[in-house]
């Protein structure tokens, strides 16, 4: 009997992160790598952006970024790329001081920009690329 093949693309769904708003995966892997959707800071259980400012959404986004990641085997300290969509720079700095929370040593590389707007009301919106899950 011949081994099972990997499938060259795998979806990755977690009900530990926010649901996605559109027609789209929260995660694939493939090729080595994990590419996470654009998350926002919208809570699992009540599908809703959380209250409480940017840095409340912004902490919920990454908490949603890491279980997505966990659940494809993945994890934060092998995140190689973000990208960072705001609608407000000026709130730059809290966005800032709740991300390095969670990437402390040798944070990846990150584009940041500013938005008129982002899907379900969010004012901060990150997708990430990481590593599959190999060592460093």
């Amino acid at each position: 009997m011949a081994p099972a093949k990997k499938k060259p693309i795998q979806v990755i769904q977690t009900s530990k992160a926010g649901p996605p708003v559109g027609p789209y995966s929260q995660g694939i892997k493939a090729g080595g790598f994990i590419f996470v959707a654009g998350e926002k800071g919208m809570d699992p259980v009540t599908k809703q952006i959380v209250p409480g400012g940017i840095e409340a959404e912004t902490r919920r986004t990454l908490e949603n970024i890491k279980a997505i990641l966990e659940e494809a085997g993945s994890r934060l300290d092998l995140v190689v790329q973000t990208f960072v969509f705001m609608t407000d720079l000026s709130e730059f700095s809290k966005m800032n001081t709740v991300y390095a929370e969670y990437f402390i040593a040798n944070p990846p590389g990150r584009t940041t920009v500013e938005v008129k707007s982002l899907p379900a009301g969010a004012h901060v919106e990150i997708t990430v690329t990481a590593l599959a899950g190999q060592e460093t």
